[in-house]
């Protein structure tokens, strides 16, 4: 008889369940032991060299047909996803509002446009204290609630943003929208829900729906805006509605099934709030020493893919009206063409990557993204400049699309959440700077013989200049594809702190007792 059948829920914390792992100490030998989950027999060397994932031996092989991998996420996982991805699309329109209403902001507030792009600045800062905040919150409380409340506070501050009247009212209200945007890793958790062999795909889909949000936010700022009385208010109260919607969303779904069976086992067991707080953080210390430099490489990572989206995007719409003279209505239609191609590129990276491996597939991306910089820069025609942010876009998104699954298999396996959300928001701040760096470079690198900043030029050695940072993280970065994170402890479980990715493969070690509980769980969930 199972477990689940008999109904017996198994402390966690119990001497008999606990499983026997290795006791991790903070030393670099140590943390490179586990750098590269699935290397087997080979050398540290080669297995930093990525190559076609292929199949582990012990492992069935997984169907290439997408058909057949979208059948496989079960109703519930699709509802869980799309949550998630509703949730990640308005926090893209949200952002992007700013650099689609550069111009009429700076003309409503009586600043010159590089000025704006402060409040870009100041968004991308304070997303790692919201990093901080709802990373704890949600690996210790789970994923549901942190987000409901996220996506209301978006909300208000969507609204105060089309009510500001004045230039510091602005920046003060995106700072805030900012701390708000930090809690992205609990979108990306969505992928807990679906099964292994999908993660790729879904992982591409979800990350794609921050280009839907620019997307959205341009044809909003390219129809509706135009013709609103409140003019460029308009798309931030559009934003506030749509918060709303994916609040009330993820409201009416249940909680990560994770954390259900955790609070099941954790009651079983007797464990007071108390006691499970005082192990969440005792957990995270022993997290926090024993990958050390997992973090670091992971914010450099991070650094690199943020300077590559943010300093091809921020001010895509301002490059293209200034540089090359598109009007606004063009500008907007090149830009909808580009975020058409980042959704088609994340969708096919995030897919290729289940087979090619993480690792390979970004450096795809990136060498991808260096060949159509040309035609990023150089053509003067609307076909042109659209053709080339359709290619480079595709690139770059491309990349970003295996991001999700990417962090999520190389997370110490208890803290995703906060190792996931802290990394990439510490990369923003580290690149809050890309649109202001391209906006002063205007100042002094000019058209020749005018006065016209640019921005084909600047944009263009930034992002060559990124793309070279990000092959030597990629190459330096761990790898776990394929990894069962959804088996990992949750991180107030004792050994949840120095567990790491080598321990949840199916053909290193049987399926532990909590999936077949998850099973079970999530069958009441659908009743």
């Amino acid at each position: 008889m199972s477990h689940v059948e008999s109904g017996k829920l198994h402390d966690h914390s119990s001497e008999e369940y606990a499983p026997q792992v290795h006791r991790h100490s903070a030393s670099v030998k140590d943390q490179l032991a586990t750098w590269h989950a699935n290397r087997g027999d080979k050398s540290f060397v080669r297995a930093m060299i990525p190559s076609f994932r292929g199949t582990y031996p012990g492992e069935a092989p997984t169907t290439k047909n997408p058909i057949k991998l979208l059948r496989m996420v079960s109703p519930f996982a699709w509802l869980m996803f799309f949550s998630g991805w509703l949730a990640w699309t308005i926090d893209g329109y949200d952002f992007f509002c700013v650099s689609l209403t550069l111009d009429s902001l700076a003309e409503q507030f009586e600043v010159k446009p590089a000025k704006i792009t402060t409040a870009i600045t100041l968004t991308l800062l304070f997303r790692s204290v919201g990093a901080v905040i709802f990373g704890v919150l949600s690996d210790r409380y789970g994923r549901k609630w942190p987000l409901v409340g996220v996506m209301l506070l978006i909300m208000a501050f969507e609204l105060g943003s089309g009510f500001c009247n004045t230039y510091k009212q602005f920046l003060a209200i995106r700072s805030l929208f900012g701390v708000c945007m930090g809690d992205n890793h609990t979108v990306r958790s969505a992928l807990e829900n679906v099964p292994a062999e999908a993660r790729g795909l879904l992982s591409g889909m979800m990350q794609q729906g921050y280009a839907v949000g620019y997307l959205l936010a341009a044809v909003i700022n390219l129809t509706v805006v135009q013709y609103s009385k409140p003019h460029w208010r308009t798309i931030y109260f559009f934003g506030a509605g749509f918060s709303f919607l994916a609040a009330v969303v993820r409201a009416l779904l249940p909680e990560s099934r994770q954390f259900i069976i955790a609070r099941q086992e954790a009651k079983a067991s007797g464990l007071t709030a108390k006691e499970t707080t005082r192990n969440f953080f005792k957990e995270m210390g022993a997290m926090f020493r024993t990958n050390w430099l997992r973090w670091i490489w992971a914010v450099c990572l991070m650094t690199f893919f943020n300077f590559f989206s943010h300093g091809s995007q921020d001010l895509y719409p301002t490059y293209l009206k200034t540089t090359k003279h598109l009007s606004p209505k063009l500008a907007s239609k090149a830009t909808i063409i580009a975020n058409c191609g980042a959704i088609a590129g994340g969708t096919i990276a995030g897919y290729a990557s289940q087979y090619v491996g993480r690792r390979f597939a970004i450096l795809i991306c990136a060498f991808w993204t260096a060949a159509f910089l040309p035609l990023w820069i150089l053509p003067k025609s609307f076909g042109g400049l659209a053709a080339g942010g359709f290619f480079v876009q595709a690139g770059v998104q491309g990349a970003w699309g295996v991001v999700p699954i990417y962090l999520g298999e190389v997370s110490p396996p208890a803290f995703r959440a906060l190792f996931a959300g802290l990394s990439y928001q510490l990369g923003n701040m580290a690149s809050s700077g890309a649109a202001q760096i391209e906006a002063d470079a205007g100042a002094s690198l000019k058209l020749a013989g005018t006065n016209i900043p640019d921005y084909a030029a600047i944009t263009g050695i930034l992002l060559g200049a990124v793309i070279a940072w990000g092959i030597v993280c990629v190459i330096c970065g761990p790898e776990a594809d394929g990894s069962h994170f959804e088996q990992a402890k949750v991180a107030y479980q004792r050994g949840g702190g120095e567990a790491d990715p080598t321990q949840l493969f199916d053909h290193d070690k049987p399926q532990h007792e909590h999936v077949e509980k998850a099973q079970a769980v999530e069958h009441q969930e659908l009743r």
